[in-house]
């Protein structure tokens, strides 16, 4: 019984010897009440001695996500906040001895002067179906001229089924593209993440939502022609699938020779009219007429379409006003079997085609392309 005793009196000093564990402490930026916070400032909210067990982030529309370090000692968010908008951080910490400190916190951010939007981004359901070639780029449409291309083109992502090296491209401040240093490779699953909301797009002006937009491409499928040997060779994943007599642009004056270059399959339209270039009724040389079975390949009035009219030269001899001429089976079948974003290689003529004269984006170098990205090339990142 006295041996009991003892240990319950050596066990009874050890825990009035125990110290209590300090209470955990939280600190959060931007400080409480901070007004003009930028859209694009990192909430951050940090425990010492201890742990946090949650944290949020809120305004009336809704959460800032954010992500929790791996020890749990720091949070921070992933993602801009609106402009214009009051936030409150609520914030739960921890001891070691479970002793939880809860502490709340509110920021304001900047106010908004103005918004912009995407006012349209290529390719998309509506306009192209959601398969699309090897060659596609991403075009991207702004409804405002952009001058902090920085804040915007990092906000721009692009994620892939399979790992593919790519930049983005500011064509202007209103039009930025994406395509990959090589072609797409085959059956590649691609969505485009543009998280603009509340991202600042220039002075006083910030991004008005978020879009998302997945496409897949499909088989790879490459044509290429020449304007002297007359002839059209589609190969699909490598192997040659349809050789095509062709009559390319007659030349003599500029507008009538075929652009030679890297063109894309733009469009495929079962009836188009085509009118003569800068030519008006009346005038010497001035045609109006209705093609069937057109795929697009430029800005400039390209196509590859049937023409029952010039069969007799299609192989042997260019008669075109500078679209590239099939027989009628072999339009009706091109225009079936093509995807836009298929690349038209047509080489051999005088005429190059030009990197905005439609889709030309693989007319320019690799070193070319980067010259006008403002974050230069990178993977494309993994499907999360």
């Amino acid at each position: 019984m006295t041996v009991l005793l003892a240990a319950c009196s050596a066990s009874s000093a050890a825990e009035e010897d125990r110290q209590a564990a300090p209470d955990a402490t939280v600190a959060i930026q931007p400080a409480d009440r901070s007004a003009n916070v930028p859209t694009d400032q990192t909430v951050v909210v940090a425990a010492q001695d201890g742990t946090l067990k949650s944290v949020t982030v809120r305004s009336a529309d809704g959460a800032l996500p954010g992500v929790l370090s791996g020890d749990k000692t720091r949070w921070r968010s992933t993602a801009t906040a609106r402009p214009g908008t009051t936030y409150t951080i609520s914030s739960v910490a921890a001891n070691a001895d479970g002793k939880q400190t809860e502490k709340t916190s509110t920021f304001s951010t900047v106010k908004a002067a103005k918004s912009f939007d995407i006012q349209s981004i290529t390719p998309s359901k509506n306009t192209t179906g959601v398969t699309v070639g090897v060659g596609m780029p991403i075009m991207i449409a702004f409804d405002q001229p952009i001058t902090d291309r920085v804040s915007v083109e990092r906000n721009l992502l692009v994620r892939t089924s399979k790992p593919v090296e790519g930049a983005w491209h500011w064509f202007d401040d209103q039009h930025i593209d994406f395509r990959p240093r090589q072609y797409w490779p085959a059956h590649t699953d691609v969505r485009v993440e543009a998280n603009l909301a509340g991202v600042h797009g220039g002075k006083g002006m910030f991004g008005k939502r978020d879009l998302a937009l997945d496409f897949r491409v499909g088989r790879s499928q490459i044509t290429k022609g020449s304007v002297n040997e007359h002839v059209l060779i589609v190969r699909r994943n490598g192997r040659k699938v349809r050789e095509m007599p062709m009559s390319a642009g007659r030349g003599g004056v500029m507008k009538y020779h075929t652009t030679s270059g890297i063109h894309l399959a733009m469009s495929r339209e079962p009836v188009t009219i085509m009118t003569s270039p800068g030519i008006g009724p009346g005038q010497s040389g001035y045609y109006r007429m209705t093609v069937y079975n057109t795929v697009r390949i430029s800005n400039s009035g390209e196509y590859v379409h049937s023409a029952p009219w010039s069969v007799g030269s299609q192989g042997h001899a260019n008669v075109s006003h500078g679209c590239v001429n099939v027989s009628p089976d072999n339009a009706s079948w091109f225009i079936k079997n093509t995807l836009i974003g298929d690349p038209i290689i047509i080489t051999g003529s005088p005429r190059p085609l030009e990197p905005t004269n439609g889709w030309g984006h693989w007319q320019e170098t690799w070193k070319q392309w980067l010259q006008w990205s403002s974050l230069k090339d990178g993977p494309t990142l993994p499907f999360s």
